[in-house]
């Protein structure tokens, strides 16, 4: 552990005070509730890809705000295609 950062507290001082998760209530909680990790999946998932824009284009969509831009360009171009969402 580095000299800067101090050691955090323990949560439980005492081992056998934690509680016994395999008894039968905790196992059937635990089975009862599963646990969807990540985010959901979609359909059709975006693909990644590299594509060289002129540096005016990528800052006429990056001027919006930082975040959101490649979505914005992926708007752009599906409306030039003519391809429906």
């Amino acid at each position: 552990m580095p000299a800067s950062k101090k050691p955090t507290r323990r949560a439980w001082k005492d081992p056998d005070d934690a509680p016994d998760l395999s008894s039968k209530e905790w196992k059937r909680k635990l089975d009862s509730a599963p646990v969807a990790r990540g985010r959901p999946k979609v359909a059709l998932p975006k693909q990644s890809t590299t594509i060289r824009l002129d540096p005016d284009v990528i800052a006429f969509f990056k001027k919006g705000g930082e975040k959101g831009w490649q979505s914005r360009i992926n708007e752009a171009l599906r409306e030039a295609a003519g391809l429906d969402k």
